[in-house]
Formats: structure tokens, sequence, C-alpha cells
């Protein structure tokens, strides 16, 4: 009887430690975006990279650098003890270097996110739309990449080009 006890309070727990934490969850959901977004880049013709479909709107190649600049800023600025530096790069850049800019950049976020305690994102910061837990900052960094990626994915689609297969993990 005692070993049934045991068992029957033992499981649950023994499962919720299999579970990914937030930032396992977020890590492995984060390569999975850069894999998906570069994709989408790599589909892209690199003559097609100027394309915009309104001309209020950013080029192809505009939104993949503001995509970067905000994967730097937000992780720089509150995942650090860095002040956030805004790069006065060229407006265009080869495609080859800015799949490996994007690709550097995803790759800043992860390991900046791997060295910080989950504890840390509990933590309340100052942010311009009002405080914000660092939990709510690292869902924004992927929410501004998941809104971008789906304009450069109607991009593609404008241009006769389809999409790569959509991976929501």
């Amino acid at each position: 009887m005692k070993k049934a006890l045991f068992c029957l309070f033992l499981l649950p727990m023994v499962a919720i430690a299999q579970q990914a934490s937030v930032k396992e969850a977020f890590l492995e959901k984060w390569e999975h975006s850069k894999e998906y977004l570069i994709a989408i880049v790599e589909a892209m013709p690199e003559e097609h990279f100027s394309f915009k479909p309104t001309e209020r709107q950013m080029t192809f190649q505009e939104q993949l650098l503001h995509i970067k600049g905000n994967m730097e800023w937000l992780s720089t600025t509150y995942f650090t003890q860095k002040e956030y530096k805004r790069e006065t790069s060229e407006k265009t850049v080869s495609k080859k270097i800015l799949i490996s800019q994007l690709k550097d950049s995803f790759d800043s976020v992860s390991t900046i996110l791997q060295q910080t305690p989950e504890t840390e994102f509990l933590k309340t910061v100052d942010f311009f739309a009002g405080a914000k837990s660092k939990l709510q900052i690292l869902n924004l960094l992927q929410d501004h990449v998941t809104h971008h990626r789906g304009q450069l994915i109607v991009y593609l689609n404008l241009n006769g080009i389809e999409p790569p297969p959509y991976s929501g993990w």
C-alpha cells in the first residue's frame, strides 16, 4: 500500500521534471524559428530583395534587417549588462551576407538566453510600452519575428514563389 501511494505521488513529479523549462522550450522554438526564416530568405531570389508590395511598406530586405535589429536590441538591452548600439549598416547587403547576419543574430539571442537564469524571466523591466516581465520580452522576441515573417511569406506569394512549409515547433 505504501509503495502504491509513493508511486501515485512520485509519477506526477517525474513527469513534471521531464517537461522542458521555459528557457528550454523557448530555445527549441527559437532554433526552429531561425530555420524557418532562413528557408524563407533562401526561397526569395536576390533580385527580388528590393520588392515591396506597396510604397509605404518595407522591402523584403528591409524587413529582414528590421527583424535582425529588433532581436539584437531586445536581447542586449533586456538580458545583458551591455549597452545596445544600433548598427548603422548598409540598407543593402548581399543575400549571402544577410543570411549569415540573421543566423548570427539568432545564435546571439540563444547564447544570451542560455546564460540567463530562469529566475530572471520573472523580473520586471522598464519598457516603452510600460513595465514588462522579461518573460514578456521573450514572447515579444518571438512574436516580432513571426509577425514580420508572415509579411515575408506574402512577399514570396506575390512574386509567385511557393513559401517553405510551415514549421510550428
